[in-house]
């Protein structure tokens, strides 16, 4: 099969101007007073019209070759949820699939790991002893799909005044877990809340000066533009795609079903507005 590509429209942007009467509540000039002098927003020509809308390929719909080869993929990728064995793979081949937006494939393997890992979380800690990446990914994940983890598990990391060890300071894959974590905290947990604005710190410090991992260079400066917990799923699987494919330790049967899984998805999206607008 030929190599895929991702179909993208690239849409302009829109910049959104005010005038001081808008945005000022203290100005007291009155809108019909005020000499308000309106800017262009330069809108471009909407391309989404009705003959551009019914033009759109979908090959990926109707050739049953791509579905075919979906299919196989997904099996492939549930074997390896069924093989890994290790905690930590575990749970980072579960944030991959997550942050590719194919966990919706394996809802009841993901489930079942997460759950077991929630189980045995307790009795079983040798995989995450001293592992500030591993824990906060554990926390992240199983606080993602409901489980209760208590925020004392970071306790461990934090210095007697309650600050991050400085013997973590390089730890940067850590301290970026750590930083993801920090916003799926409840109301009243503080220990992730104190420390978030330290690792934070460190994380800019980590971008002004390494540039030589690029993966989680681009990983650290897009979670201190938003965190992970903030953005739209399938718009952060659109971004991943293309930095999961830098990754030197990528899974090319995951890259290859992400790519696909979402050329398919979009070109349903595509077939649904070519209905509609018929």
């Amino acid at each position: 099969m030929e190599k895929l590509l991702i179909r993208w429209v690239k849409l302009p942007k829109v910049k959104l101007f005010f005038s001081a009467s808008q945005s000022d509540p203290t100005n007291k000039t009155s809108i019909e007073d005020a000499n308000i002098t309106r800017r262009s927003a330069n809108y471009h020509p909407a391309i989404w019209d009705y003959d551009y809308v019914q033009s759109l390929r979908n090959d990926f719909v109707h050739d049953e070759s791509y579905k075919e080869r979906a299919s196989k993929l997904k099996e492939e990728v549930r074997m390896m949820l069924g093989n890994v064995v290790d905690p930590l793979e575990k749970l980072e081949l579960i944030d991959t699939l997550q942050r590719l937006g194919l966990s919706y494939h394996f809802d009841a393997e993901i489930n079942k790991t997460l759950k077991n890992i929630s189980t045995d979380r307790i009795s079983t800690v040798a995989w995450k002893k001293d592992n500030l990446y591993a824990t906060a990914l554990e926390f992240r994940l199983l606080r993602q799909h409901g489980y209760k983890v208590d925020q004392d598990v970071f306790t461990c990391f934090l210095d007697d005044v309650g600050n991050i060890k400085s013997s973590l300071n390089q730890d940067f894959k850590g301290l970026l877990s750590l930083y993801e974590a920090s916003y799926l905290i409840l109301e009243g947990e503080t220990i992730l809340e104190n420390a978030r604005e330290l690792v934070a710190k460190l994380l800019k410090q980590y971008l002004k000066e390494n540039k030589d991992h690029q993966y989680l260079w681009m990983l650290v400066d897009h979670a201190l533009e938003l965190p992970l917990h903030w953005r739209m799923p399938r718009l952060e699987a659109r971004w991943f795609i293309d930095v999961y494919e830098k990754n030197k330790d990528k899974n090319p049967i995951i890259l290859e079903l992400a790519i696909l899984d979402y050329n398919i998805v979009q070109s349903i999206h595509q077939e649904d507005l070519r209905y509609v607008t018929t």
